[in-house]
């Protein structure tokens, strides 16, 4: 979630004087894409996953801080509640064997992460949200011990005025509310970055916004939320319930969510900074010393730190990004659509399939933007996230006569959006041998309509067949998908039926 920053008190000619400081460093961002300073592209990509922590009774454990202790990796970090850790691997180019070096390091820091967690009793879960995660587990009490996280969820609590409400029907009903914002702490996800050119940020950033329903439809994983079964992707409406600091009367008003997919195409990557700043108010005013005017004045690069700290707090799916490397400002699309999971093929499957499509879709003469209302790319979202593999979308009708029509995600992907993932791959240089294997594992799941949501939630079913009670179905799914996710055989090939009987430790 960002930097760390020193938690202390804040007052009112801090908050002013953080804005103007905002408005200097939107203007020195300005300064630099006029006079065209950010580096030439490089085809560098990066990953970002955020993990869970259980027992092996498939419940949470809160416990991150004695993990990392003995991973000591600068790879792994904290999250914002101790049953999460995050592990970053660094930027690759995207070409020749790429995918499966990433699968390695993957597998590679992953083993050694759980055989670490293992020495506390733990385990590394990948899942969008962990099944047996209940309300009373994320409570102010279980946050990360980080001032960055303390001060945030003080700023977001004073914002809001009255616990965060958790409202959501799916299969089932689930009402919850929160003092603090740790529910948010229940969704982890993917993060996939790219870094582009000015000129390219809004086609990639489009492109991107555009295929989200899809990344969802194929990729789902977090069916349960405390317990219930929701929605096949529930993670996207809980996170932004869970950081909504607006009361009810703000959203009657037709104020902004900070967990935002956003409301229009854009033709600069400027627009989202700037969109940033005039709609959401700052919740971490901490201050740099630096004047990024004077140091733009002075020939050099500005780090432009508070809009960088402020654009980490505002929650969008497809999220511009501004850093400094070697003293040269770049442009990032930091693509956070995706759960985590369920497996290392799964999800470097999932970024084959991201960057090779996003590729694609960005070099077309007649984008998918142009043919399609960015409201129609919203609903897409919201009815991936409710049917995953099963949902049916709204995407323009091939040849000149435009419009939308309506076609199942599964025959879309197979039909149109793996021939330009594949395409695109190959744009890039990533090897055959690598596109197919990857590409393959998304067609198996459209073929078979088996993604890790749905393997979840029949999993669950099954053991609830077998006369355990809910609790202990969640805690049995949970210690199952635990084990065939360490076997690292993508999930359209798991079993859902299991004869040898779990240790169940549910809680009813």
């Amino acid at each position: 979630m960002g930097e760390k920053v020193a938690a202390g008190g804040i007052g009112l000619t801090d908050r002013q004087r953080y804005r103007r400081k905002l408005h200097a460093c939107l203007t020195g961002l300005r300064r630099l894409l006029e006079d065209k300073r950010f580096d030439r592209p490089k085809n560098l990509m990066g990953l970002e996953i955020e993990l869970n922590l259980a027992g092996p009774d498939g419940m949470p454990r809160m416990m991150n801080s004695q993990v990392l202790e003995r991973i000591a990796s600068r790879d792994f970090q904290t999250e914002l509640a101790q049953c999460n850790l995050e592990v970053n691997i660094l930027p690759h180019r995207l070409s020749g064997r790429v995918l499966d070096q990433l699968a390695e390091e993957l597998r590679t820091g992953l083993a050694y992460a759980d055989r670490k967690a293992a020495e506390v009793a733990a385990r590394i879960v990948m899942i969008g949200i962990l099944p047996t995660l209940a309300a009373e587990d994320l409570v102010a009490s279980n946050l990360s011990e980080i001032d960055r996280y303390v001060l945030l969820n003080d700023q977001m609590r004073a914002a809001r005025g009255e616990d965060f409400q958790i409202d959501l029907e799916g299969v089932e009903r689930l009402v919850s509310s929160s003092a603090s914002i740790a529910p948010e702490a229940a969704c982890t996800s993917v993060q996939l970055h790219l870094q582009v050119t000015p000129a390219r940020f809004p086609a990639v950033w489009n492109a991107a916004q555009a295929i989200a329903a899809v990344q969802i439809a194929v990729g789902a994983n977090s069916p349960f939320v405390f317990g219930r079964e929701l929605w096949r992707e529930s993670r996207p409406p809980v996170f932004q319930q869970a950081t909504d600091v607006r009361p009810p009367e703000l959203r009657a008003q037709g104020v902004r969510p900070r967990t935002w997919f956003g409301e229009r195409w854009i033709d600069a990557p400027y627009d989202l900074f700037e969109e940033n700043l005039r709609f959401f108010s700052p919740l971490l005013p901490i201050h740099s010393d630096e004047d990024p005017l004077t140091v733009l004045e002075e020939g050099g690069v500005p780090s432009l730190a508070e809009l960088v700290l402020h654009n980490g707090t505002v929650y969008r799916w497809n999220r511009p990004v501004y850093g400094v490397a070697d003293g040269v400002p770049h442009l990032r699309v930091e693509n956070r659509v995706l759960p985590a999971g369920p497996t290392v093929t799964d999800v470097i499957a999932n970024t084959a399939f991201y960057y090779g499509l996003v590729r694609t879709l960005a070099e077309e003469q007649r984008p998918v933007w142009t043919r399609m209302p960015f409201a129609a790319a919203a609903e897409n979202f919201d009815t991936a996230c409710r049917r995953g593999i099963d949902a049916v979308l709204k995407w323009p009708r091939p040849g000149r006569s435009g419009g939308l029509g309506e076609i199942s995600a599964v025959r879309l992907v197979r039909q149109e959006l793996l021939p330009m993932a594949a395409a695109g791959l190959n744009a890039w240089g990533v090897e055959p041998a690598d596109r197919d294997h990857y590409l393959g594992v998304i067609d198996a799941r459209c073929r078979r309509r088996v993604n890790g949501a749905s393997w979840q939630a029949a999993a669950y079913h099954h053991a609830l067949s077998r006369g355990l009670d809910r609790g202990g179905a969640l805690a049995a799914m949970t210690q199952r998908y635990s084990e065939l996710m360490h076997t690292g055989e993508p999930v359209h090939a798991w079993p859902v039926e299991w004869t040898a009987a779990p240790v169940v430790a549910g809680r009813g």
